[in-house]
């Protein structure tokens, strides 16, 4: 099947072919066409699978040449992160230029002023938003959602597993009681599924399981470490692969710190995200990591970029420490191995964490190759 297949417009598929979008995914295959009949759909597919774009071209084929009212947003999209707010509002910026109208996009979070956010909101067609700070927003009158006519809550369970339910609730219960409504997650937990009861929504439900060819594209390795030889064990095994584009994770801001000082202080350049960090100091170094350019070989970060972050050809990811539960191994290691491109993922494993390793391998039904501290010259 091909996009055009799907019936888009012609401008988005023009886009499309400039953009070396050769054909959907499944999500987008499956997605696109009930969404452009203006259906409710809930998809739930693994991150990186073509999310955003499975419903950001529907969306904007048919908003095209439907100009908002002063500060009436006409489609809401929900996330749970600034990082991914920022990636849906570039994907819509991206196709939405080549419309002969194109609609006003913006996106809003904290962790930086309200007041220029304010300022911009007289014309927006699309809003990409986190929960509290739409609530900000709308509370000062700044937009309104009353005439709202597509909403999308990207990320669902993650934006439930962050405690975002209350203020979910809030902004539902201003809108509209008869907009399309289109969810999207990674996964189909009894929260998601009360979301849908909540909306009394009957969506054309869309289940893209991870086929078992994608999970090979990702080699999986433990090292049994202790505590005391992490540092000296993650330096080792960027300089010997020879990595240049690496993705750390650590459980704590604190952590990130230290290992990415570590890092730096041992002539390997690294950056360091986390949720203390200024919104324009995170996206500054993310844009670093990515660009190929870069002399940036290491991203440190806690698992705020577990999601929301789209590297297409990310070769390494490294679990400086597990993560607490295996949904979010899962996130995490799904950094790699996308688009068809192998990807290793490795995890410093301390006899302190071994059974939580066990259980992260049992729960996930993945097979995690366990080997020694292996030697080098210190």
């Amino acid at each position: 099947m091909t996009f055009k297949d799907l019936k888009l417009s012609s401008a988005l598929l023009s886009q499309l072919e400039k953009n070396q979008f050769a054909k959907p995914t499944p999500i987008q295959e499956q997605a696109i066409t009930p969404i452009l009949e203006g259906k409710d759909v809930m998809g739930i597919a693994k991150t990186g699978s073509g999310k955003t774009l499975a419903y950001v071209l529907p969306l904007l084929d048919r908003l095209q040449n439907q100009p908002s009212e002063n500060r009436e947003i006409q489609a809401l999209v929900m996330v749970p992160t600034r990082e991914l707010a920022v990636q849906v509002s570039e994907a819509i910026i991206l196709f939405s230029k080549a419309l002969k109208n194109p609609l006003i996009t913006m996106a809003v979070y904290g962790g930086v002023s309200i007041n220029p956010q304010m300022m911009k909101m007289n014309t927006v067609d699309i809003l990409v938003a986190t929960p509290g700070r739409l609530l900000e927003l709308m509370e000062k009158n700044a937009v309104k959602i009353a005439k709202t006519k597509i909403l999308v809550l990207d990320e669902a369970d993650k934006m439930l597993s962050m405690g975002f339910r209350e203020e979910m609730d809030q902004v539902f219960a201003r809108l509209p009681k008869r907009l399309q409504t289109l969810l999207f997650s990674a996964t189909l937990s009894p929260k998601v599924s009360e979301i849908i009861q909540y909306l009394t929504l009957d969506p054309v439900v869309i289940n893209i399981q991870v086929p078992e060819e994608d999970l090979a594209l990702i080699k999986q390795i433990g090292y049994r470490v202790t505590e005391e030889k992490k540092g000296v064990l993650l330096r080792h095994l960027i300089e010997k692969h020879e990595m240049k584009q690496v993705l750390i994770f650590c459980s704590s801001t604190y952590q990130v710190e230290h290992v990415n000082d570590k890092l730096n202080t041992n002539g390997i350049t690294s950056k360091a995200i986390h949720g203390k960090k200024a919104q324009g100091t995170r996206q500054s170094h993310l844009n670093e990591f990515k660009s190929a350019d870069s002399e940036v070989r290491c991203l440190v970060t806690t698992d705020l970029l577990s999601r929301g972050i789209d590297i297409e050809f990310l070769p390494f990811v490294i679990n400086y420490e597990l993560p607490r539960s295996p949904k979010d191994y899962i996130h995490r290691i799904g950094r790699t191995g996308r688009a068809e491109n192998p990807g290793t993922v490795i995890s410093l494993v301390t006899a302190d964490e071994a059974n939580h390793m066990r259980v992260i391998q049992k729960k996930t039904k993945m097979k995690v190759w366990m080997e020694d501290l292996p030697e080098w010259n210190s």
